[in-house]
């Protein structure tokens, strides 16, 4: 099964610290694939080198098997690539579908010239835009809301905002960061109902996570990080079980 996302090599440090040592990690096209690990494990650190926000010392990114490894975070977009935060940032005062809308891409109307000689085109692809962004929050069940500013939201509605957000660009493979954390246990069922009908339809999600339940509902398989290296994969079933994953977790050996 070709890979979307193939990191080989990548190290990062801080300050002298490896935060990220030699990590590789591959997700196949189609794959619900859980990253793990416990706290300072290089989780985080690690998304952000796939995403392009953090540059890698050392080791290479192919995305849908094009060379990223360099590449800034806006082109990775562009290459399939979307990605949420742990914390969500929503523009406050903004509504919920003009937060939806700043997801779009390659719009006519990001250059000032077509705004006066493509008038046509820049208000069909605005249409189109203010469309598809409605069919997505209605997908998520934001779409009562999509015309009050972002402000309101809870927090796990902030967390679905976001991801609709990402889905404007089309996306064939999304890192998801922590989406369960800060969510009451209704709404976080309802998120893990909505991005397992995503990967169900085709789209390739990376998942850090917390809450093992939640892993080991979604995830096909999972990668351990420990000490920003890698250390074991398996099924959710067959890594909860590991010794070795419970010694990085617990700092004890598994009776």
């Amino acid at each position: 099964m070709p890979h979307v996302i193939a990191a080989s090599g990548l190290s990062l440090s801080f300050g002298g610290v490896k935060a990220v040592d030699d990590m590789s990690i591959q997700l196949r096209r189609g794959e619900f694939l859980g990253l793990i690990g416990p706290n300072g494990a290089g989780k985080t650190t690690l998304f952000n080198m796939l995403a392009g926000t953090y540059k890698a010392d050392a080791g290479c990114i192919l995305i849908n098997g094009v060379d990223a490894s360099r590449g800034r975070a806006s082109a990775r977009i562009g290459m399939g690539l979307g990605r949420t935060f742990q914390i969500p940032r929503p523009f406050p005062h903004m509504t919920v579908i003009e937060n939806v809308l700043t997801g779009a891409q390659n719009q006519a109307a990001e250059t000032i010239l077509a705004n006066f000689l493509r008038i046509g085109k820049v208000a069909a692809q605005e249409r189109a835009a203010i469309d598809k962004a409605k069919g997505i929050l209605n997908f998520l069940k934001l779409d009562h809301l999509m015309h009050e500013p972002a402000r309101v939201l809870s927090g796990g509605q902030r967390k679905l905002l976001e991801l609709a957000r990402v889905l404007m660009a089309d996306p064939s493979v999304i890192l998801l960061d922590e989406p369960a954390a800060g969510v009451n246990p209704a709404l976080l069922g309802f998120i893990i109902d909505r991005v397992r009908d995503l990967n169900a339809r085709g789209t390739s999600i990376l998942l850090i996570e917390h809450n093992m339940d939640m892993v080991a509902r979604l995830c096909h398989r999972v990668v351990v990080m420990v000490g920003g290296r890698y250390l074991t994969e398996g099924s959710p079933q067959a890594v909860a079980a590991n010794p070795a994953v419970i010694h990085a977790y617990l700092g004890v050996a598994a009776q």
